[in-house]
């Protein structure tokens, strides 16, 4: 049932998918904390970002491919790639779901924020030369990006996206391979969710998906238009942004 109350919600999750889906990155990781701080508890917003990111990164991949910012026809590079990245990140997901109650939280938004930061800087610094491709590097992105996901329900894509252009994935692409492959992973972390019998709050999950759904045909017509070597200087720019902001958060 709509809500007054749902629109700053809508508005909220629409601004967030907006630069997720344009630059594979920052949905989770900006949504949750704000989340917090308006009051919503962890159990509440996980699993509601977890549903709307399995609707929206599922979207995005074919709005991706209808836009041409990657080719996902069945037995495509592209496809394979995210089908690699997503089925490791699965491997992710559960491995976090069983170390995550014994590992301090601090500890762990330590390591994102340094791993994204440092994954931004070397693509800064580094943005002029061309990655040769690796198929490990991408395997090894699907497993750790799941992990930092499911121990902390961010870090997904900062370390998809940026780590596939530093395993030689070309921007436009990583960008449309990234939501395709954490829709997939979005889609398991829901499950284990509803598999666990927790209550959810349905007014909170409506209200994300239907800014974010909103917000997807305009965020892979974004990409389409930018080119590729800024697109690839942006992507390193935001995750050293993401990076210092979670390191910046945790210790002020």
């Amino acid at each position: 049932m709509f809500s007054i109350e749902m629109v700053p919600i809508i508005i909220l999750a629409f601004v967030c998918e907006l630069v997720d889906s344009s630059l594979g990155m920052g949905y989770g990781t900006t949504l949750t904390p704000i989340m917090l701080a308006l009051g919503f508890e962890p159990i509440e917003i996980v699993p509601a970002v977890l549903c709307s990111e399995a609707i929206t990164g599922l979207l995005a991949g074919v709005f991706h491919h209808g836009f041409g910012n990657v080719d996902l026809r069945r037995g495509s590079p592209d496809l394979k790639i995210a089908m690699v990245m997503g089925g490791f990140s699965v491997v992710g997901v559960v491995l976090a779901t069983i170390i995550a109650i014994n590992v301090p939280s601090w500890a762990i938004k330590v390591y994102i924020g340094v791993l994204v930061l440092a994954l931004g800087l070397v693509i800064l610094l580094n943005k002029k030369k061309n990655y040769a491709f690796s198929w490990k590097r991408i395997a090894g992105l699907g497993a750790l990006a799941a992990f930092n996901k499911g121990i902390s329900g961010g870090g997904y894509g900062p370390v998809v996206t940026a780590g596939q252009v530093l395993s030689g994935v070309k921007g436009r692409k990583a960008v449309g391979i990234t939501s395709l492959a954490e829709g997939v992973t979005s889609i398991v972390g829901f499950g284990i969710y509803l598999y666990s019998g927790v209550t959810l709050n349905s007014t909170l999950m409506i209200s994300l998906i239907l800014g974010a759904v909103m917000s997807v045909p305009i965020s892979a017509y974004i990409v389409s238009r930018l080119p590729a070597g800024k697109l690839t200087y942006i992507i390193g720019g935001l995750s050293t942004a993401l990076g210092g902001y979670t390191l910046v958060r945790l210790f002020l």
